[in-house]
């Protein structure tokens, strides 16, 4: 991972360059005659040629994804220099392009062009030799050094290699918390015990999360609303407490075709595709007449009488998600659905049409012959770095922890795109090849359950204790001083959420980070 600048003198040519995953983040750009870049924004904003000005087109997008997606960032003329590329600056030119110097396209369709010829056995050992190399090279350190351990696939295999590979119990942390549809400790204490690591927990108030709110803005630089950033930066604070490097799971979703949707989606388009348009556009709305608590009520119903609606963590917010994506016309547009949030975001926001971007673009996609692929390829592209590893990267610096992710060595990530679907994705699980390393090492048993993700009770907080933080952010006057959104969406999401009618959790995290943005550079003023 790295991020640099380097100037040469001789030449008087300035070269920026970027990791090939994105794990290091790059900011760059023009203010009036100016070439300014930097690793983080706050740094560009203090240089005296720095404009300010909010992209109106990027804080649309922002609200689509909740990220703001490279090359674009909140402010007009400046950029996030793409993973995988370069960029060559003359002293007194201008109109430089970045240049791909690793191309994530080419080497997907290389990959699936070049599938790998031996079985699964032997794809576990070459896996299980790869993945072995990048943890032991980055178990390299004169510092202290440790893991995340959420107990879930990802970080266990890695957990299990670091081990495996070490003199002395292996440091690992996970954040606990007292809500039960939240909480991966338990889990996490079991793999740490029977792995023989040095483990740390600490659980967590609803309180002590809430509290590391009004930091988040300062420590994600730009509006950034993945709500797991809030446990991200408490594991991370709990991690430097005993040591300065610290290594992730990160990766192992969109290698390996861990999302849901990366197997439902497919699965799907082929039970409703056939279905009429305006059929299916029906079956939608009737999802939708029940609320995700009454569905919620009903699989806890269900489970008295099969065991397997267990399975599913917040089935009421997944239908209603799927209720949304149902009409969809195509695979893509399907996709499109589940990974948006303000499906129109230029409706909310002022002015704006959102950006071209890679997940609307067919030409910059790669050839690739199933879906399934082509989702982790975007997810690799976008979601991975402009999400995941931003979230994770601007915590830990927020505290000076290092962190390091082996999953994204990029050999592991050449071989992950050498396999066929059927040993990503086999009897309705993700991360089928995976999984069976991380069995060689820990018990089934105590890895296999519902994906939950690293998340907080967003919906309850906004309801409660949040409720008059956020109705002061969204209050209508304010929103029509500022001029960026429009109140009538915003107010009528808002609405809906504090009935209980809908869940707008995450589509309001947006909007609420955007405005605590936007009120922290007030204050800087």
């Amino acid at each position: 991972m790295f991020a640099f600048a380097l100037w040469d003198r001789e030449d008087r040519r300035l070269t920026l360059a970027r990791d090939r995953l994105g794990e290091k983040p790059l900011y760059y750009g023009w203010q009036g005659n100016v070439f300014i870049f930097g690793s983080e924004l706050k740094v560009l904003r203090a240089h005296p040629a720095f404009q300010g000005e909010i992209d109106r087109r990027a804080l649309a997008l922002f609200l689509r994804y909740n990220y703001i997606p490279a090359p674009y960032s909140i402010y007009k003329g400046i950029h996030k220099l793409l993973p995988g590329t370069y960029l060559a600056v003359r002293s007194g030119a201008r109109g430089a392009e970045p240049t791909t110097y690793w191309s994530a396209k080419k080497m997907a369709e290389t990959g699936q062009g070049n599938l790998f010829a031996g079985d699964d056995g032997e794809a576990g050992e070459e896996l299980e030799r790869l993945l072995r190399r990048a943890v032991s090279s980055q178990m390299v350190a004169d510092v202290p050094l440790g893991a995340f351990l959420s107990g879930g696939v990802d970080s266990s295999t890695i957990v299990s290699l670091m081990q495996a590979q070490s003199s002395r119990p292996v440091k690992t942390f996970t954040i606990g918390s007292y809500s039960s549809g939240y909480n991966e400790a338990e889990q996490a204490k079991k793999v740490a015990r029977h792995l023989g690591t040095e483990h740390t927990e600490l659980y967590v108030t609803p309180e002590e999360a809430m509290a590391v709110i009004p930091r988040l803005p300062e420590l994600y630089d730009e509006p950034f609303a993945d709500s797991s950033q809030i446990p991200t930066f408490l594991v991370a604070n709990l991690a430097r407490n005993h040591v300065t490097v610290a290594l992730s799971g990160d990766g192992g979703d969109e290698l390996f075709g861990g999302y849901n949707r990366h197997y439902w989606v497919p699965r799907f388009r082929r039970r409703f595709g056939p279905v009429p348009r305006p059929l299916r556009v029906a079956l939608a709305a009737g999802l939708s007449t029940l609320t995700p608590h009454t569905w919620n009520s009903v699989f806890r119903g269900l489970a008295k009488l099969s065991p397997e609606a267990l399975r599913y963590v917040n089935p009421g917010d997944k239908l209603h998600k799927l209720a949304e994506v149902l009409p969809a016309r195509s695979a893509e547009e399907m996709y499109q659905g589940l990974v948006s949030f303000w499906k129109r975001p230029e409706k909310v926001v002022v002015f704006p049409n959102d950006y071209p971007h890679i997940l609307f673009d067919v030409a910059t996609q790669p050839d690739l012959k199933d879906f399934s692929h082509l989702m982790m390829y975007l997810d690799l592209v976008s979601y991975l770095p402009d999400d995941i590893l931003a979230k994770v990267d601007r915590a830990a610096m927020g505290v000076s922890l290092e962190t390091r992710v082996p999953m994204l060595d990029h050999r592991v990530v050449e071989f992950s795109w050498r396999l066929p679907l059927s040993m990503k994705i086999r009897e309705g699980q993700g991360k089928w090849l995976l999984r069976q390393l991380l069995y060689k090492y820990v018990p089934r048993t105590l890895v296999e359950r519902p994906k939950m993700g690293f998340g907080v009770p967003l919906d309850a907080w906004l309801r409660g204790p949040l409720k008059e933080w956020a109705e002061a952010l969204l209050a209508k006057d304010r929103l029509k001083r500022e001029g960026f959104l429009n109140p009538l969406p915003v107010r009528e999401k808002w609405n809906e959420h504090l009935s209980g009618r809908r869940n707008w959790a995450y589509h309001l995290w947006g909007v609420l980070m955007f405005q605590a943005w936007l009120e922290s550079r007030r204050s800087e003023v």
